[in-house]
């Protein structure tokens, strides 16, 4: 039982100036999470040309899937193209099917199909276009590769448009327990639970609401089996320190139960 490992690039001098507040994380975690791919690394790195083909190249090299989030517009520091191409070592090209897209975006808009916006056609020789339902502007795939709008929206609506494009995997099962214990109380015996076990992950997740505190549990791995008889041992874990477990979610490849 296998999930594809995927990482996601973000990249933008103004996520990294606090300036832009990032939303594209959760999106890819819960759409890669949907279709059995894991989501294992995310770097946020800026404008910077180098940094991005460094970046490019390496996670491309370590990861089955990698995603990039921002640079694809029609300014002056959207370089995420060039240098994506670069990290590949092909040219970039004004692509035919992607300059067509946005000449007729722009028909009747009354907005220039300028230089800049022509800017948004250019895409590296070989990539395959994702397309942008939502501004027409489009991605592209190159290798193992999905560049992808910065914008929320589009960058959601472009996940629509990539989902033939992606290999499937095992999907994670989960069950959540919650108890008014502490995690600092857990933690030990979590651990030998845990231990017992390959391939199964234990967090704990501390929650605090007014004169209350407690734990939120969650038990994951590929294989169920395991999954709800760690989850067994949790709860007789929480009784025996003199609480109560209560399974709050039971998460079976993908689908809440």
């Amino acid at each position: 039982m296998t999930q594809p490992s995927a990482a996601l690039i973000i990249i933008g001098d103004e996520i990294l100036s606090g300036r832009t507040k990032d939303k594209n994380i959760n999106s890819l975690a819960q759409f890669l999470h949907d279709r059995g791919i894991r989501l294992r690394e995310v770097r946020v790195i800026g404008d910077d040309h180098n940094r991005i083909v460094g970046t490019v190249q390496a996670l491309s090299a370590e990861f089955d899937l990698v995603f990039t989030s921002g640079g694809i517009g029609p300014t002056h520091d959207d370089i995420t193209t060039v240098a994506v191409a670069a990290a590949f070592d092909v040219k970039v090209i004004r692509h035919p099917e992607a300059d067509a897209l946005l000449i007729y975006h722009y028909e009747g808009t009354g907005l220039d199909y300028n230089s800049a916006r022509q800017k948004m056609a250019d895409i590296p020789e070989g990539a395959e276009l994702i397309y942008n339902p939502v501004s027409a502007a489009p991605g592209y795939r190159i290798g193992n590769v999905h560049v992808m709008a910065g914008v929320p929206k589009i960058f959601d609506a472009m996940l629509m448009q990539i989902e033939a494009m992606l290999p499937s995997g095992v999907k994670q099962h989960r069950i959540s327990v919650q108890t008014a214990l502490g995690e600092g109380t857990l933690a030990e015996g979590l651990g030998v639970i845990e231990g017992r076990y390959n391939n199964l992950s234990i967090g704990s997740y501390p929650w605090f609401k007014p004169g209350q505190y407690g734990t939120a549990v969650v038990v994951s791995s590929l294989n169920r089996d395991d999954v709800d008889q760690a989850a067994a041992e949790v709860i007789t874990l929480i009784k025996s320190l003199g609480s109560t477990g209560v399974i709050e979610d039971v998460v079976t490849g993908g689908n809440t139960v």
